[in-house]
């Protein structure tokens, strides 16, 4: 036990000094560092972020598709709760397609249940995007929304042009990443085997790019608009680092 606890010193003592330039990142903006348990993730908590509050963590990835580690972020922003859309990399949308496709074929299931994340059954649920005005778009991204017509309007722009960006280094191809607007929130996960400040900053000004475009999209819906919804829980809340 002793060998253990002074095992997990050293790791924890180790990460905070790798850490130390997000740590100061986080600390210029007024939000919390936290190291998770084990001393291997960390999670950042902005409450009084714009446009919504933020919360990013890196650490053991909860998704299959994402080997390793990974980077999440969510922006609470209080958006019309039927806006759901989502942008992908076209290699791993081409990896869930496939996976749906042999998972409720193979044990003849006729509809996708609940246990399955957003991201995989919005591809069996909802109309794709495939007439980006950029090429670079459509060759490099999945396009998936509740509408096609509120796709088009999400990515046209600001966002399209910060993923164009993305893609020459941050997301190179076939890099596993994801970003959906659902909830009333945006939420971005991606692989990242080791967390370095300038690829966080990055992500962030993408999620922040989103964030902005996914607020002039959301002024189109009514109050009262009807659109299709899921279920299922693919974030869960959490009140511990690495637990979200």
């Amino acid at each position: 036990m002793v060998v253990k606890q002074v095992k997990h010193w050293f790791v924890t003592r180790a990460n905070a000094a790798r850490w130390r330039p997000i740590m100061d990142w986080a600390a210029s903006r007024d939000a919390e560092f936290t190291q998770s348990r084990d001393g291997l993730g960390f999670l950042i908590e902005q409450p009084k972020a714009q446009p919504g509050a933020l919360r990013i963590e890196w650490g053991v990835s909860q998704r299959s598709y994402l080997p390793g580690t990974e980077l999440r972020m969510r922006c609470e922003m209080g958006l019309h709760p039927d806006l759901q859309l989502m942008v992908l990399c076209r290699t791993l949308m081409e990896d869930l397609e496939r996976a749906v496709f042999e998972a409720y074929t193979d044990t003849l299931k006729t509809r996708v249940d609940t246990d399955t994340p957003e991201e995989m059954r919005w591809l069996v649920m909802f109309p794709k995007f495939n007439n980006a005005s950029s090429q670079i778009i459509r060759q490099r991204y999945g396009l998936v929304g509740v509408t096609k017509e509120l796709t088009r309007d999400w990515v046209e722009g600001e966002l399209g042009e910060a993923l164009t960006q993305a893609s020459q280094d941050l997301l190179p191809e076939g890099h596993p990443f994801v970003l959906m607007c659902m909830r009333g929130n945006l939420y971005l996960r991606t692989e990242m085997a080791d967390a370095d400040l300038p690829r966080l900053q990055a992500f962030v000004r993408l999620l922040d790019a989103a964030a902005r475009a996914a607020l002039r999209v959301n002024g189109r819906l009514s109050e009262a608009g009807a659109w299709p919804t899921t279920t299922s829980v693919a974030w869960t809340h959490s009140t511990r680092p690495g637990d979200a």
